[in-house]
């Protein structure tokens, strides 16, 4: 059985992490992947934490900063939400300007008259009607109004509804359009679950931390597991604590 989730479970999933996103704004703790807490071939990762840090301490202290008493934020949090919302809203641009069907218009001005006859009464109820469709539709909550709430969560739903494709003023989403929505979808996701440390993760460190049998660091974890560094070559084995295993 398929348990890739879809472009619209992966966008519902991005709207639904994006207030976790909020909280760990503020959590200057967090370190970018592999963790600082891997001893020996990671030390050099450690010193650019303490880099970073006092970069950070040296900004919250600027006289440049708006307010007396600037809030201390995580960057890397920063960054991700930044980079995701605007990936978002351009996206749903884009497909609103391509997708949507442009409000009705409502009948040309016409000047006031009493209606004297059944017709005539008739004529001006059919007029109202299709004023009031207009206004309806021209202010259907389905679409996307890009002058209103601009946020990352009502892109990600809204396009969320386009993958599935929800019933709205809008006509199916094209087979380049699918996939333009699919990629940025995935890649958006990945960067959510990737901050906020929630997705299986590998990666491969640089020669310059190469085991000493000369074998590659591949370090892993992420999803709640505690990271664990291996040589690919030798198989020796490193967690927080030390070796495990040579």
């Amino acid at each position: 059985m398929n348990t890739t989730p879809t472009t619209a479970q992966q966008l519902q999933t991005i709207a639904r992490l994006w207030p976790d996103l909020t909280d760990a704004l503020g959590d200057r703790t967090q370190h970018a992947w592999p963790p600082q807490e891997l001893k020996g071939y990671l030390n050099a990762l450690d010193r650019a934490d303490s880099v970073e840090a006092a970069a950070l301490r040296a900004l919250e202290r600027s006289p440049d900063q708006l307010g007396t008493r600037p809030v201390p934020i995580s960057l890397r949090v920063h960054d991700t939400m930044r980079a995701v919302e605007a990936a978002l809203l351009d996206t749903a641009d884009r497909i609103a300007r391509s997708v949507q069907r442009a409000p009705q218009q409502p009948p040309a001005p016409a000047r006031a008259a009493t209606a004297s006859t059944r017709a005539e009464r008739l004529v001006w109820e059919d007029r109202a009607r299709r004023i009031e469709a207009a206004r309806r539709d021209a202010c259907d909550p389905r679409r996307w109004q890009p002058q209103h709430g601009r946020t990352a969560i009502r892109a990600a739903l809204w396009l969320s509804g386009r993958a599935a494709g929800a019933s709205g003023p809008f006509r199916p989403l094209s087979d380049v359009e699918e996939q333009h929505l699919a990629r940025v979808a995935a890649g958006a996701l990945a960067r959510v679950e990737a901050v906020l440390d929630l997705a299986d993760t590998r990666r491969e460190l640089t020669a310059e931390h190469a085991c000493q049998c000369g074998g590659t660091i591949e370090v892993y974890g992420g999803a709640g597991a505690r990271p664990v560094a291996r040589c690919k070559g030798c198989g020796a084995i490193w967690s927080e604590g030390g070796v495990i295993a040579a």
